[in-house]
């Protein structure tokens, strides 16, 4: 084996110079890259991690927009709302803090507040004893109602204490002062926010407004940042609504109507009271009216508006509509003269009145006064049947008033190409058509009005919060008949109390017009045929200048039909209207048309 030669290599090692090098070296590029990492997120902030970061530290706080009020015609309230708040403290962060930096806005400079200090001023401002407030602040529960129902003024007091753990929370409560006066077109709310009936539930976008919000700072240690971000979003209120309702009328309305179902054991009952000159609706009156207050003790039926929501056949009142197209068309006039056996028929059809009589000669006012149903077909049969479906169609029948309740019934008006042999001539008098009380007023409505036909009119205007008021208009008016021919109908009708069957509708001083209706009213279930009657009186006053409808109906009452009267609730509720707006006794002689033809 070959020896190696030579001296052997010693290893090199790094100078002291050497290694600072490397040192350095390692530090500044660790330097480079913290620095650029600094640069990336506090300069550039690529992902965004400085907003993120604030927002994980602001808390919001819901300031809650007051609920408008529902005011009658002359301002009182009907419906109102009231915001309060909860004052709320997380036990686990105030327990832990012993003292915690404020802003004092009057020296505009940060100040250390004791805890001890911060229970005190609360307590103040609570009006709380010291010891309470103290015992609610202190514990381990991440949430403990500390004071319920404070006004807007205390909230924000306590706001500004800016006290660890301590928030508030907004409610707001719902009062309805009347109780159950126009407790139906009121409605009522829904876990006490959402509107449910009524006009809180049609108009709840108007009423509810919009929420406000106040942010403020938290720091890691849950204490509130003196100078982070305080940032306040007020809330804007609602809208109130005022109505055309007469709270003073519905109140006698309702008492009236409750008094005459009762009396004769009816299912239901209603009285309208609408202005005849403006289509404003001044009484709306149901039995066993829901009590907003407490919506839960009214059975489901009674919780809405039945003179919008139920429709049924009018009856005879409906004859007005047939008598106004008559002398429109020039097909008649009141005091022609019809042969009226006791019995008509015609087209197979055999039709009858609700007294006996023999061969008589009447004029078309006493058809109406004396509402024969036999005469009202003879002389309605001049009416093809497209017209006497147009007729009813220009009156309104089948057609929503759109006064912004819910469920409001249009009705029922069928196609003339439809009609059975029968319905062709009972539409004539109020039967094989249903429609809605509202609709019935709207139509006489127009008779009252010199033959214009307004819009009924349950809202009149909105309120702004500051006060500023926006009436609603009224839709267009529509001539439904002339003048002249509006002024021989209403002859005929106040004939029908002074010299026809409707006497029962008279008042001392003033001159009325008026019309009985009564029909038959088909069993709920639809198939058992009819189970009652309905039975209505409506009318207008004074004649000279007609100023109010008045319409009553009662849903089947018991006894005998022709022992019901509404004759007595239609005399209290006008009267009462007429001295509720000064109205003055009719001058003048009333409308005596014959009944008999000479």
């Amino acid at each position: 084996m070959a020896q190696k030669t030579g001296k052997a290599r010693k290893a090199k090692v790094p100078s002291a110079t050497g290694r600072l090098r490397v040192g350095l070296g390692l530090m500044l590029t660790l330097l480079l890259v913290v620095g650029g990492k600094l640069f990336l997120v506090q300069g550039l902030d690529v992902g965004g991690m400085a907003e993120a970061a604030l927002n994980n530290r602001l808390t919001p706080i819901v300031l809650p927009a007051e609920r408008g009020s529902i005011l009658d015609s002359g301002g009182d309230i009907l419906a109102s709302s009231v915001i309060r708040y909860n004052i709320v403290v997380d036990q686990t962060v105030n327990t832990k803090t012993e003292s915690f930096p404020r802003l004092d806005e009057g020296k505009d400079e940060i100040v250390k507040v004791s805890r001890e200090q911060g229970i005190s001023e609360l307590a103040i401002v609570l009006g709380m004893a010291t010891s309470d407030v103290r015992d609610a602040l202190t514990g381990n529960q991440r949430y403990y109602i500390v004071a319920k129902d404070l006004k807007p003024d205390v909230e924000d007091r306590v706001s500004k204490l800016q006290i660890p753990g301590i928030v508030t929370e907004g409610t707001s409560k719902r009062v309805y002062p009347y109780g159950s006066v126009a407790g139906g077109i009121v409605g009522f709310l829904k876990d006490g926010t959402t509107g449910q009936a009524g006009l809180e539930q049609t108009q709840d976008e108007v009423l509810k407004g919009s929420p406000g919000k106040r942010l403020f700072e938290i720091g890691a240690d849950g204490l509130r940042i003196p100078v982070g971000v305080d940032q306040l979003t007020p809330a804007v209120n609602g809208k109130d609504i005022r109505l055309t309702i007469d709270s003073d009328l519905q109140y006698f309305a309702q008492q009236a109507i409750q008094t005459q179902r009762d009396k004769l054991s009816a299912e239901w009952g209603v009285i309208i009271v609408l202005d005849a000159k403006t289509g404003d609706i001044i009484a709306m009156a149901d039995t066993d009216a829901p009590d907003p207050n407490d919506p839960g003790k009214a059975d489901a039926p009674d919780r809405g508006v039945r003179a919008v929501t139920a429709a049924y056949e009018p009856g005879s009142v409906q004859k007005m509509i047939t008598a106004a197209a008559l002398i429109e068309e020039g097909k008649s006039s009141p005091l022609e003269k019809f042969t009226i056996p006791a019995t008509y028929s015609v087209a197979g059809q055999t039709f009858s009145d609700a007294f006996e009589h023999g061969t008589e000669d009447r004029t078309l006012a006493g058809i109406l006064g004396w509402s024969m149903n036999t005469g009202t077909v003879m002389a309605g049969q001049r009416l093809s049947k497209e017209q006497r479906y147009d007729w009813l169609r220009k009156f309104g029948i089948g057609e929503a008033t759109k006064i912004g309740l819910p469920a409001e019934a249009k009705g029922i008006l069928t196609p003339a190409d439809q009609w059975d042999g029968r319905q062709e001539y009972t539409v004539l008098f109020g039967q094989g058509v249903s429609q809605s009380t509202l609709q019935t007023v709207r139509a006489y409505q127009s008779i009252a009005n010199d033959g214009v036909m307004l819009q009924p009119r349950l809202i009149d205007s909105y309120i702004d919060p500051d006060g500023t008021e926006h009436k609603v208009p009224a839709a267009d008016p529509r001539r439904v008949v002339s003048k002249e021919t509006a002024k021989q109908v209403r002859d005929i009708l106040e004939s029908a109390v002074t010299e026809g069957q409707i006497k029962e509708a008279a008042l001392d001083g003033y001159r009325v017009g008026a019309k009985t209706g009564t029909s038959q009213s088909p069993c709920d279930d639809g198939v058992s045929g009819f189970c009652g009657y309905t039975a209505s009186m409506i009318g207008m006053a004074p004649m000279d200048d007609p100023r109010f409808i008045v319409e009553v109906v009662l849903q089947r009452p018991k006894g005998s039909i022709y022992g019901i009267t509404n004759g007595p609730v239609f005399r209290s509720v006008m009267s009462q209207t007429l001295r509720t707006f000064s109205i003055q006794p009719s001058a003048g002689q009333p409308a005596r048309l014959p009944q008999y033809a000479k």
